[in-house]
């Protein structure tokens, strides 16, 4: 009896652990991939679409100037209404920057190929389309700004140097 009560005990530590590790990850953006050389006919080794990069066409509607702030959502996703508030919020604040929702369902295609398994689901495009960033679940606010200002920091090129020291 006292085994079957250790192994209860184990069964709800690694449960408890694993928990705790998946509520602190979601929202929370990682990196996307670096864009790859693509050919002419717009796929990366003449294969099939790129799974990197996002077109008007694919989102139906044109890309942000600067960014594009694109959320994957369905019917039954308790937060894709909050995710949607916060990211058209910081879509408002940023010149140049759209959010667009995308129905999963209704875009099977589109998220099997980008490989999005849970709703919602945030990528951050580049101007040219390319998938920067990415988040699963509900993000915070402060992470969204975060990772757009990451984004729009690639896009901005350094200032040139003037030959002078700063501090003159």
């Amino acid at each position: 009896m006292t085994g079957g009560l250790i192994a209860l005990a184990a069964a709800l530590a690694v449960a408890t652990v694993l928990g705790l590790f998946l509520r602190w990850r979601a929202g929370r953006f990682r990196g996307g991939r670096a864009p790859a050389a693509t050919p002419a006919n717009g796929t990366a080794s003449g294969t099939g679409p790129r799974t990197d990069v996002l077109t008007e066409a694919d989102l139906g509607q044109d890309l942000g100037q600067r960014a594009t702030l694109v959320q994957f959502s369905t019917a039954f996703c308790a937060p894709c209404r909050p995710t949607r508030q916060i990211l058209a919020q910081v879509a408002g604040l940023v010149e140049g920057v759209t959010h667009v929702e995308i129905d999963a369902a209704a875009r099977l295609d589109l998220a099997r190929r980008l490989r999005i398994s849970s709703t919602p689901t945030v990528l951050v495009l580049g101007p040219d389309g390319a998938i920067l960033k990415r988040a699963a679940g509900l993000p915070r606010k402060a992470d969204v700004i975060a990772a757009l200002g990451a984004v729009l920091e690639l896009a901005v090129p350094a200032p040139a140097p003037t030959g002078r020291p700063e501090w003159t």
